[in-house]
């Protein structure tokens, strides 16, 4: 895709990668621990459910911010 700006990549990996950690974060809440080896919540589950509402909300962000940066740069076809 030619005369798409950087910015737009950078929308795409951030929407990419938000995504891949809202989706593990939904199936195991636990990566948290075993990563950094500390329970910050207290094993309350809040860290990481509030983890996976900021993933989601980037994510879809992302997504919006790329799309609406596609459609400045290509020209819609009729």
């Amino acid at each position: 895709m030619s005369g798409v700006r950087r910015r737009y990549w950078v929308e795409i990996a951030v929407s990419v990668v938000a995504t891949v950690l809202f989706v593990l974060t939904l199936i195991t809440r636990e990566w948290i621990e075993v990563l950094f080896g500390v329970d910050p919540d207290g094993g309350s589950g809040a860290l990481e459910w509030a983890l996976v509402a900021g993933f989601g909300v980037v994510a879809i962000a992302s997504i919006i911010a790329a799309v609406m940066e596609r459609r400045s740069v290509v020209p819609a076809m009729s």
